[in-house]
C-alpha cells in the first residue's frame, strides 16, 4: 500500500531551526540519517506520515501547525502581485506560483517585501512630482492643500462629533426660512438676498456692524441653504470643529486653514442633511443622488459629498470616493472613503469618463473601472456648475464622481443592468501604470527600459524592452 507523503523542506528547515537543531541532531532524534534531513529540507524526499508523527512527538508540536503554515494565504498574495502589468510578459501558471509558496515561503515573502518597497517608492517619486513645480524646488515643500485632504483622509471623511452637534441644530431648525429665523432669534442677524455687487462680488457677507448677513440672490435654493447653514456654523459650531482640529499635527497655518474651512463645511452639510436621516433616504433610494437632491433640497453636488461621509462606526453606508475636476484636469476636491488609489495620486487616466462626461452635460454616465492590480470599482459621473444665474454671470463647470469598490455596486441604481459590462483598465497615473499596450499614455511608467524601435511601429506611444 502506498504511503501518504508531503514536502515541506522550507517548513521543515525553519523548525529546526527554531529548535536550535544541527541536522545531525535532528537526524539522531527521528533516528534517520543526516543525509536524509538534508534531502527532506530541499524537497528530494517527501515526509512521511509515520515521519510526521514522529516529528510531532518527538518534538510536542502540533501536526496541523506544522502541516500548514499558510501557504495558500502566501501564495494568493503572490498571484495578487504576479497578476500586475510589469509582470505580464513572465509566464508564471497559478500552480507554479502555489509550488514556490509552498517550497521557498521565504523567497516568496521576500518578493512580497521587494514589492511592497517598490510601491512605495513609486507613490514617494509621484509625491515629489507633484510638488515639485519646477528645477530647484525642494521635493518635499509643505504642501497644505495635501495636508489638509490627509486629515481628512486619515478620518474617512467623517467626523461623528460634528454630526452629532448639527443633528441636534437641525431638529430646531430645518429649511431656509427655519434657519433665516434662527440667526435672527439666536444671533439677532437679519438675513437679505441682495445683488452680488452689494458685497464686492462675495456670495456671503457677514455685516456686523449692522448686524445682517447678505446673501446674493443670484445663487440657487439649494446654495442659498448651504449658505446660512455655514453661517451658523461659524457662529455656533467653532468649539466642536476647534476640537477636530486639535487632533490634527499641522506643518503651516495654512493647511490647519483649509482643514478648518473644510469641517465647517462639513458641519452645514450634516445640518441641511442630517446623518441618520440621510443615510436611511440613502438605502431607501439605493443612492439616487437626484433622489436625494429632491428629498433634502440640496445641490447634486452637495449630496455627492455627503454620501462620502456616511462611515460612522456601527452605522456605516458604501464608502464613496469623490472627485471634482474641471475640462482642464485639474482636481479641486478629492475624498476617500472607499481606499481608491485616486485620493492621493492621479485621477488624470484619459480613460476613465469623468474627462469626457463634459461632453454630455447634465447627463450620469456610469463606467467599470479596473486599476492595474486587478481591483475594479463603478464609477458614477456627472457636470455641475457654480455662477450663473443672471445673464452673463461667470460659469464654471466641472465634473464630478463617485466611485465604490464593485462588491458595493449592487446597491447602486445605477448598476442595473450595468453588471456584465467589461471593466475599463484605468491606472493612477501614466508613470504608475504598468500597462504596456496602453493607446492614451502620455509618459513611459518608472522603472521601465524603453526600446529604440527603429525598425517597425507598433502604433503605440511607447514600446518598452521586453515586450
Amino acid at each position: 500500500m502506498a504511503r501518504n507523503a508531503i514536502y515541506m523542506g522550507p517548513r521543515l528547515k525553519r523548525l529546526r531551526r527554531d529548535l536550535a537543531l544541527t541536522q545531525s541532531n535532528m537526524a539522531a532524534d527521528l533516528e534517520i540519517s543526516p543525509s536524509y534531513v538534508a534531502l527532506m529540507e530541499r524537497n528530494q524526499r517527501p515526509i512521511t506520515a509515520e515521519l510526521l508523527l514522529k516529528l510531532a512527538k518527538t518534538y510536542r508540536i502540533d501536526i496541523a501547525a506544522l502541516a500548514d503554515d499558510g501557504g495558500e494565504e502566501l501564495a494568493g498574495r503572490l498571484q495578487a502581485v504576479l497578476r500586475e502589468p510589469i509582470f505580464a510578459d513572465i509566464d508564471l501558471p497559478a500552480l507554479d506560483v502555489a509550488d514556490i509558496a509552498t517550497s521557498y515561503p521565504g523567497f516568496a515573502e521576500a518578493l512580497l517585501r521587494l514589492h511592497t518597497a517598490y510601491g512605495e517608492e513609486q507613490l514617494a517619486l509621484a509625491q515629489n512630482r507633484e510638488l515639485t513645480s519646477g528645477p530647484g524646488d525642494a521635493a518635499a515643500m509643505s504642501d497644505p492643500v495635501a495636508e489638509a485632504r490627509n486629515f481628512l483622509a486619515a478620518r474617512r471623511n467623517c467626523f461623528p462629533a460634528l454630526d452629532e452637534n448639527a443633528q441636534a441644530v437641525a431638529e430646531e431648525a430645518s429649511g431656509l426660512d427655519a434657519l433665516a429665523a434662527r440667526l435672527k432669534e439666536k444671533h439677532g442677524l437679519r438675513v437679505r438676498f441682495v445683488d452680488p455687487e452689494i458685497m464686492l462680488g462675495s456670495l456671503r457677507w457677514h455685516d456686523s456692524h449692522r448686524e445682517q448677513v447678505f446673501v446674493s440672490r443670484l445663487l440657487d435654493h439649494a446654495a442659498r441653504k448651504f449658505q446660512l447653514a455655514l453661517q451658523l456654523a461659524l457662529l455656533e459650531a467653532r468649539g466642536v470643529v476647534d476640537r477636530q482640529l486639535a487632533e490634527g499635527r499641522f506643518g503651516s497655518d495654512n493647511a490647519r486653514r483649509l482643514t478648518r474651512r473644510a469641517l465647517l463645511n462639513y458641519w452645514a452639510a450634516a445640518l441641511l442633511m442630517p446623518y441618520r436621516p440621510f443615510a436611511k433616504a440613502a438605502r431607501q433610494y439605493r443612492h439616487d443622488i437626484e433622489s436625494l437632491s429632491r428629498e433634502f433640497g440640496a445641490s447634486f453636488e452637495q449630496v455627492a459629498h455627503r454620501l462620502t461621509t456616511l462611515q460612522k462606526p456601527g452605522e456605516e453606508g458604501v464608502p464613496f470616493f469623490f472627485l471634482r475636476i474641471d475640462r482642464a484636469g485639474n482636481v479641486s476636491k478629492r475624498l476617500d472613503g472607499a481606499g481608491f488609489p485616486f485620493a492621493r495620486h492621479g485621477g488624470a487616466c484619459p480613460l476613465w469618463n469623468v474627462h469626457t462626461a463634459c461632453e454630455t452635460p447634465g447627463r450620469i454616465v456610469t463606467q467599470w473601472l479596473e486599476l492595474p492590480d486587478g481591483q475594479r470599482f463603478f464609477s458614477v459621473a456627472r457636470t455641475v456648475s457654480a455662477g450663473g444665474g443672471a445673464y452673463n454671470a461667470p460659469v464654471a463647470r466641472r465634473t464630478v464622481a463617485l466611485a465604490c469598490a464593485a462588491e458595493h455596486a449592487p446597491l447602486l441604481v445605477y448598476a442595473d443592468g450595468r453588471q456584465e459590462d467589461e471593466p475599463t483598465p484605468i491606472g493612477v497615473a501614466c508613470h504608475l501604470c504598468h500597462r504596456p499596450r496602453c493607446i492614451a499614455r502620455a509618459a513611459p511608467p518608472i522603472g521601465r527600459e524603453m526600446r529604440p524601435d527603429d525598425f517597425r511601429d507598433t502604433g503605440l506611444p511607447f514600446a518598452f524592452a521586453g515586450d
